[in-house]
């Protein structure tokens, strides 16, 4: 695909990244088209479109305009069931619940989460993250009125990112630039049952996923999009 990113989000049908120099782009009609403002990390998701800057100041998309909401995040997600979460610079954990997603105001108040991460993002069935140590975590009993969930149950394997999706699947990358999928995902068994290394030939630094199609990051900021084939 064209231009170069940082990191990428997909979500609702909308694709929204951010460059080197921190502009934000927005995917329409089969190009980029650069939004006003500076961002280094964007999110989209049923909450609308929420980003952050340098400042780890928060954003929210409104009106077509980038309104700043209280509190500071390194990085943000919007993919969840109606609520965002993040983590800070300090790699603590948070989230706003529904009525505080959905809210128009200025004002809001986070859920704070037991735990450090340097990474977070939800979807249908819960919220996965990693740390610092890329250790990948999933949260259970993450709810749209109760995002912060009940307790922290560690997955196999090591990320340096992972992405959720609205519809729950789960990807993510390693420091090796592999592309992971977790498969076995369902209500039963949000956790899923194992990671499968995706078939790609180049190394990635980003993923992610909606409606069919993965868009994916090279380390040099290469921006490649794949049709994913389903069982449905």
């Amino acid at each position: 695909m064209p231009g170069k990113l940082r990191q990428i989000d997909a979500g609702h049908g909308q694709v929204y990244g951010v460059n080197d120099d921190d502009n934000i782009y927005q995917w329409v009609h089969h190009n980029w088209k650069q939004l006003p403002g500076k961002l280094i990390h964007v999110s989209v998701g049923p909450t609308g479109v929420w980003g952050v800057n340098r400042a780890n100041n928060i954003f929210r998309l409104q009106d077509g305009d980038w309104v700043a909401v209280n509190g500071l995040l390194k990085q943000i997600d919007a993919g969840g069931d109606r609520f965002v979460s993040g983590a800070n610079s300090a790699d603590a954990v948070f989230c706003l619940n529904q009525d505080q997603a959905l809210s128009r105001s200025t004002v809001l108040s986070y859920t704070s989460l037991d735990g450090r991460l340097k990474y977070y993002s939800c979807g249908l069935y819960g919220c996965w993250g990693v740390n610092s140590n890329n250790d990948i975590w999933y949260r259970h009993d993450v709810e749209p009125k109760s995002c912060g969930g009940s307790r922290w149950q560690q997955i196999d394997g090591k990320l340096i990112m992972v992405e959720v999706s609205t519809d729950g699947s789960v990807y993510g990358v390693n420091s090796n630039g592999d592309a992971f999928e977790r498969v076995g995902i369902s209500a039963k068994n949000p956790i899923g049952t194992s990671w499968i290394r995706l078939d790609l030939s180049n190394s990635f630094q980003h993923v992610t996923y909606d409606r069919g199609h993965l868009w994916l990051l090279t380390k040099c900021g290469d921006v490649f999009k794949c049709h994913v084939e389903t069982d449905d």
